[in-house]
């Protein structure tokens, strides 16, 4: 019975790989790669290869994971579209550069809006994981480094990741089967940014500047190879036809581009006329109105009185010594900062970082680490607390002593203690996604959730709070 069970289940795959390929002949012609860049080739390999897998697994979980999957899809092929042009077109300026790296841009905000709009899923960390990682797709753009940055988003997914392996690891294997395609997909595409785009995106030598023939859709390619999985819904097609909506839709834009003629129509009321100032005339008018208010149309604005709105200036970034205080504030995708020399008096504040790393070494007083996001903070000592407000995506590792730990207002915070520190106390409050990682003899970390659920009984003469089975 195993066995033929084992050739049922081959037999479906092999059913399925033909129905795919027959669909995606219909699409994008006869299969054969000739014409076909080899790293547009090597792309479609990823597509048929761990893309496929995930979108078959994704459709097996079903629900928001499949609708998820099949957004996911679209971004690949509309990145996919852009390698299609960057295999015949020359590399174009910044600004038209820009503009075809809109609608993967678009997509990857999709997907994340998704996971915002659904927080309350039973898949929410399915979707998360997706959600945190699909910025790779932007790599792309992120010349001179773009496999490192794809390995960057992926690591953002491991948080989620390994909740879901933590959650189906002895309920589903499927859901554990898809952890590992999804995480494949971005190792697969790391090793193939090193192969054909190891400094950034490869443009052809020949050919029009790209901004002359735009982006290809995945249609017009005729010759690649089938690409996976079942392709996005079709736009839906629209109820009213052709010349009364193209006539409507003209007047009305002819009216609006009347500026402020548009009111030049309208019938001067005078102050006999109005209800407000003569109530007698409320008597008068029969039946009373019970339907909404109808739309009065605003008075423009006069440009002349209009006050601008001036953006917010960019703060400079900051790494300085300022009596007993560090101050490190405002630094971006900056790497490797050090503050030296410090003293045990001094304080190191910390402000509105992002995509950074730091490391304070020696002995310090204490830590604050404010409205920052995506922070690496390595230290060696602290005789105080380390305090983390309002950041998100931030990391901590102790590397010598730290007596307590606080994290408030908080989302995604992973701390790493180390042998000599495994007595700190860390307070928490308003704050989720918090894990602490403690040292293992082989070197390694093991990691431990921080509780975000907790329950209340009354027991009689007080209030007894304990934390929820789910959360521990």
């Amino acid at each position: 019975m195993a066995g033929m069970q084992s050739l049922v289940e081959r037999l479906e795959k092999a059913v399925e790989r033909l129905e795919t390929v027959s669909q995606s002949r219909d699409l994008y012609g006869d299969g054969s790669s000739e014409g076909i860049a080899q790293f547009v080739q090597a792309f479609d390999a990823l597509l048929s290869g761990p893309v496929a897998e995930y979108m078959k697994i994704s459709k097996d979980i079903g629900g928001d994971v499949q609708k998820h999957a099949e957004m996911v899809h679209k971004g690949l092929m509309i990145e996919r579209g852009l390698l299609v042009t960057a295999s015949q077109c020359q590399q174009p300026s910044a600004n038209n550069f820009s503009t075809l790296l809109k609608p993967i841009s678009e997509q990857i905000q999709v997907v994340q809006h998704f996971r915002e709009k659904n927080r309350g899923s039973k898949l929410f960390n399915h979707l998360s994981a997706v959600s945190e990682s699909i910025p790779a797709l932007g790599w792309v753009a992120m010349a001179p480094k773009p496999g490192p940055y794809v390995k960057e988003m992926t690591d953002a997914a491991m948080f989620y990741t390994n909740r879901v392996l933590k959650e189906y690891k002895d309920v589903d294997k499927k859901h554990v089967d898809w952890v590992k395609a999804y995480l494949s997909i971005w190792a697969e595409l790391q090793a193939y940014i090193k192969e054909y785009h190891t400094t950034g995106l490869t443009w052809s030598k020949t050919g029009p500047i790209a901004k002359e023939m735009g982006a290809p859709t995945v249609h017009s390619t005729g010759a690649a190879p089938p690409p996976p999985g079942p392709p996005p819904p079709p736009a839906p097609v629209p109820t009213h036809t052709g010349t009364d909506d193209s006539a409507s839709r003209s007047a009305l834009f002819a009216q609006i581009n009347q500026g402020e003629g548009i009111t030049c129509g309208l019938k001067h009321v005078s102050d006999d006329m109005k209800t407000h100032k003569n109530p007698g005339l409320k008597n008068q008018s029969g039946s009373v109105r019970t339907g909404p208010k109808p739309f009065i149309v605003p008075k423009p604005a006069c440009a002349a009185s209009s006050p601008k709105i001036s953006s917010p200036k960019k703060e400079p970034p900051m790494l300085e010594l300022e009596g007993k205080k560090w101050r490190v504030e405002n630094q971006e995708n900056a790497s490797n900062l050090v503050i030296r020399d410090t003293e045990l008096k001094q304080v190191a504040y910390i402000y509105k970082c992002m995509s950074s790393t730091l490391q304070i070494k020696g002995k310090i007083n204490s830590i604050t680490v404010d409205n920052c996001k995506k922070l690496g903070l390595v230290f060696d000592d602290v005789v105080g607390i380390v305090e983390i407000i309002n950041c998100r995506d931030v990391k901590i590792q102790v590397m010598g002593k730290v007596p307590t730990i606080s994290i408030n207002k908080t989302d995604g915070c992973h701390v790493y203690l180390s042998k000599s520190s495994l007595d700190c106390e860390i307070v928490s409050a308003k704050s989720s996604e918090m894990n602490v990682l403690i040292p293992t003899e082989s070197g390694d970390f093991s990691e431990f959730p921080v509780p975000e659920q907790f329950k209340s009984l009354w027991n009689g003469q007080k209030l007894v709070t304990s934390v929820t089975e789910i959360a521990g």
